[in-house]
Parts: C-alpha cells; structure tokens; sequence
C-alpha cells in the first residue's frame, strides 16, 4: 500500500525517555487522546521509557503527538519516532500495564 498523504490511518510507535515514569505521562496522554481522532495505546516499560503508539490520519496523530509532547516538554529528555503498520482493530487509545 502506498504511504500518500491522505490515502488512509497512520501508526506512529514513539518511545520517550527522560523523567517519563511517575509524572501522570499515561493518564495524561489518554486525557490528551480525548477529543482526537486517535486510537491506541501507552505504557511503562521496565527499563524507565514510556512506549506510545498513536493511529489515525496523519494531521490527527501529528496533533496529539504534539499535544503530549508539549506537555511533557520539561520532563522528555529523547522521543525516538519510527512508523509502523496501522492495525485498524482499536476503538480507543489506552493505558496498557
């Protein structure tokens, strides 16, 4: 499938790292998921980084993914993004344990 902008949902994987872990990051993120045409997940992971993937059209998932990282803009120290396939199978963004 080609990737032209517009031709369909995005997913974006985005691992942060800093001061991420026991400052709200996950709660916040569903609360910024709120009112955004996104769906997927964040979730701590053992080793101090917070994982985030965000689907939905590109300028949607753009704008959340903002929105977080202005939010945290104090707390991110890195934000490693990659690309990958969307799913298609989620009605929500959600905390994942």
């Amino acid at each position: 499938m080609a990737e032209a902008a517009g031709s369909g949902p995005i997913r974006c994987r985005v691992l942060y790292s800093g001061r991420v872990q026991g400052v709200c990051f996950r709660a916040m993120a569903q609360e910024l998921s709120r009112g955004r045409a996104v769906v997927g997940y964040v979730r701590n992971l053992a080793d101090g980084r917070v994982e985030l993937e965000a689907e939905g059209m590109a300028g949607d998932v753009e704008d959340f993914l903002a929105a977080v990282a202005r939010h945290f803009e104090g707390y991110i120290a890195s934000a490693t993004r990659t690309t990958v396939p969307a799913r298609g199978d989620e009605a929500r963004f959600e905390i994942r344990y």
